[in-house]
């Protein structure tokens, strides 16, 4: 009986459709049972599901560098364009890579052809670095981040913005226009500027901060304990210091109140490496076919105690990859490991620095020619790779270095470790034969 009532309703149904479709109300009818036309395939199995949004809607078109962007500006190869700001010159930037790689890479490369670094922070992993070039003006806030999706995995913000003129780029605003009551820092001049490492959560910084800790700037002048150092070294470590060459602490803490050099402290392999590259490339600045290109962190690890997240990878590997510190890479294949943490011994230190010094091949040598060279009495202790290198440098006369950290010995200990200000003594100069540039050379070019 139900299912004759229900038919009965259907037929009804369709007979007055048909029969009041010239009718307004059969017109009425059809458009209120019609589906609705914005919805599009939007039911499966039954069950009604939203339209696709448009494909506007949900993406955003791909960034593009503008073409006012100076070309002199170094791009980081590993990073990819996010956002640009076009009445701030500015443009915002991400990487995979950690925030020190990024780092050391823009400290390095605004420290050559042609451009001053102004300031920087004490971080190597976070902070503001402003150069200047030809009037050009240009900073990059560096600030890592850890990703909310692995824990371990880190990537990188980093913000360009770059300004022609005299006026500095990514200034601090006004007072009156300030957020906080807080005075403004005077900015610390690149005279007194040492690269230092480290941070503090209450010292102002010398530029508006990147992120909830603060920068500090410390000079040169800061080391209070050089005069602990032999007379005949301190102008190298002076000079050095404010060419912003020695990073005590890359990639570590190190609050604004310890300011001591510790000249007289025994230097380890990683820090002297670390030096060895700052010091040439700032030295030789001007001539890019003296410098040793830092290794990406994408490179193969010739050591297998110094990885690709280590703080002195970019050093360590460029300098192998250049064949100044002996590895597999250049046929010696028992040099798997670096021992980036042991204390540098004289010979090593030889080894890496006259090639750095003679840019040739190192010459021959036997235990008779270092004899009547040198006159060591301790020559067969040497070992024979480091022979050569103790040779070349003594062919160096006056600015061999081992006659400038050392003095006048008679007996060489190539075994013995050396200081910090010994090490700032080899690399107060490079050059062989007349031809260098030392670092008080460097800091009056740049005057």
């Amino acid at each position: 009986m139900f299912h004759r009532v229900s038919a009965s309703l259907i037929l009804l149904c369709c007979l007055l459709l048909t029969s009041c479709a010239n009718s307004g109300l059969g017109e009425s009818l059809q458009t209120s049972l019609a589906a609705d036309p914005k919805l599009k395939d939007t039911a499966v199995d039954g069950q009604a599901i939203a339209p696709t949004p448009s494909p506007t809607a949900t993406s955003n078109a791909q960034a593009e560098l503008p073409t006012t962007f100076p070309t002199e500006i170094p791009q980081y190869p590993a990073a990819v364009l996010q956002s640009v700001n076009q009445p701030d010159s500015a443009t915002q930037w991400i990487s995979a890579d950690s925030g020190d790689r990024v780092f050391a890479f823009y400290k390095q490369q605004l420290q050559t052809n042609g451009w001053t670094l102004e300031e920087s922070p004490l971080s190597t992993t976070q902070g503001t670095l402003a150069a200047s070039r030809n009037g050009l003006r240009v900073t990059v806030a560096i600030q890592p981040k850890l990703n909310s999706d692995a824990a371990s995995t880190t990537s990188t913000d980093f913000t360009i913005q770059y300004q022609q003129g005299s006026s500095p780029v990514g200034a601090a605003p006004s007072p009156s226009s300030a957020a906080s009551t807080a005075p403004t820092p005077t900015p610390i001049p690149e005279e007194t500027f040492l690269g230092l490492s480290g941070s503090s959560d209450d010292t102002p910084s010398s530029q508006p901060p990147v992120s909830s800790q603060p920068v500090v700037t410390l000079p040169p002048n800061a080391f209070t304990d050089i005069d602990k150092a032999p007379k005949e070294l301190q102008p190298y470590i002076t000079a050095l210091a404010q060419l912003g060459v020695l990073d005590l602490s890359a990639g570590s803490i190190k609050k604004a109140g310890n300011n001591n050099f510790a000249p007289n402290k025994q230097i380890s392999r990683r820090e002297y490496v670390r030096w060895l590259f700052a010091a040439n490339n700032r030295l030789h600045r001007d001539r890019l076919a003296q410098q040793i290109r830092p290794a990406p962190s994408s490179s193969q690890p010739v050591f297998r105690d110094v990885t690709a997240s280590d703080r002195d990878f970019a050093a360590i590997q460029g300098l192998a990859e250049a064949g100044i510190i002996s590895s597999p890479l250049s046929g010696d294949l028992a040099a798997v490991n670096f021992r980036p943490d042991a204390q540098l011994s004289r010979e090593n230190l030889l080894l890496w620095k006259v090639p750095m010094d003679t840019r040739q091949p190192l010459p021959t040598s036997s235990l008779d020619t270092l004899k009547q060279t040198w006159g060591f009495q301790d020559s067969a202790r040497i070992d024979p790779k480091a022979q050569r290198a103790v040779l070349a440098d003594y062919q160096n006369g006056d600015q061999s270095n081992i006659r400038r950290a050392f003095g006048y010995t008679t007996i060489f200990q190539s075994k013995k470790a050396v200081t910090r200000a010994e090490a700032a003594a080899t690399l107060g100069y490079f050059g062989y034969q007349g031809d260098g540039i030392s670092a008080q050379e460097a800091l009056k070019t740049e005057g």
